[in-house]
């Protein structure tokens, strides 16, 4: 009997990619004749003809399944929405950028075979992204290895082959703030990875600004580690020891030489600098507040409108 691989695709405002994806999807689909394939197509609320296209080709073909989000999302629960849905013995998750090569595909599913629940595609090198972002996604990853508590591989995307018992594991995380890349290694079982060359976005350009990529990356920092915490409190500590420090001198001067006036400048910046490191304390008190009033709601993570080809 052969086996299902599921391939999710979240997307959003991608008509440009959408017919390009398919033809490469085909074309190494057809190389795969072993398998059962379908390929869940998440529209996370795009604002151009994105879903209009998708639903074109699920009429033709209907491995092709449309997954209608009530609104955007985001990238991550548009990718839950996916992963939840799929129902296949493997789950692919890819970008509709063609960024990550799906011809890929067929080294994930060797790799499979060989007794791996998670076959992550590792990239060697990223085409088409300015130095400024290749550095900074460097750094993220080696600073998340070292706060989180988690194995996180670095420059590893979603891209990736998760098995059925890997993937029942994820679907069983329900925190609404999602961090995908560390769900999937914190759910464990036997990983290994498959090193390529990441391609230039296909056309179009992303929608994660750097604003977004930084709120990106304090997500996954509060969502796997509390290391912030204890840096608020090292920095509390610390303060309060350079406190005591400058009060002692403060009295052994004035016991010494008597107490003449202090100037204004070193008063303004010692309120400056404690008053800076109070509110940094407490932005960092309150960005894990938050997450925890947002889980404390329950509320679903998305509504779908519409699914076709299911």
């Amino acid at each position: 009997m052969k086996q299902l691989i599921s391939i999710v695709v979240p997307m959003f405002n991608e008509s440009q990619n959408i017919d390009f994806f398919y033809q490469k999807m085909s074309e190494v689909l057809s190389d795969l004749p072993a398998y059962h394939f379908e390929i869940i197509c998440v529209n996370d609320g795009s604002r151009d003809n994105t879903l209009e296209k998708i639903e074109q080709l699920a009429m033709r073909d209907k491995r092709i399944k449309v997954i209608e989000l009530s609104r955007n999302f985001g990238k991550e629960i548009a990718l839950t929405a996916g992963i939840c849905e799929a129902s296949g013995d493997a789950v692919i998750p890819i970008d509709a950028d063609l960024q990550d090569p799906p011809e890929l595909i067929v080294d994930l599913i060797k790799k499979w075979h060989e007794g791996y629940d998670v076959v992550y595609a590792t990239r060697l090198l990223r085409e088409g992204e300015s130095s400024f972002r290749k550095m900074t996604a460097f750094l993220f990853y080696r600073i998340m290895r070292r706060l989180a508590k988690v194995d996180i591989p670095p420059d590893t995307g979603d891209f990736r082959l998760m098995s059925r018992q890997v993937v029942e594991a994820v679907n069983q995380c329900n925190e609404c703030h999602r961090f995908m890349k560390g769900l999937f290694s914190w759910v464990g079982f036997k990983q290994t990875s498959i090193p390529y060359l990441r391609n230039r976005r296909h056309k179009g350009t992303t929608s994660f600004n750097y604003w977004k990529l930084w709120n990106f990356a304090l997500e996954g920092i509060t969502s796997f580690s509390f290391v912030p915490l204890q840096l608020a409190t090292y920095i509390g500590f610390l303060t309060a020891l350079f406190s005591g420090v400058y009060i002692s001198y403060i009295i052994v001067t004035t016991w010494l030489f008597g107490n003449p006036v202090q100037g204004y400048p070193s008063t303004i910046v010692a309120i400056f600098f404690f008053g800076g490191t109070q509110l940094m304390t407490l932005g960092i008190i309150g960005e894990y507040i938050g997450r925890i009033y947002n889980e404390s709601k329950r509320r679903p993570l998305y509504f779908i409108r519409k699914k076709t080809n299911f």
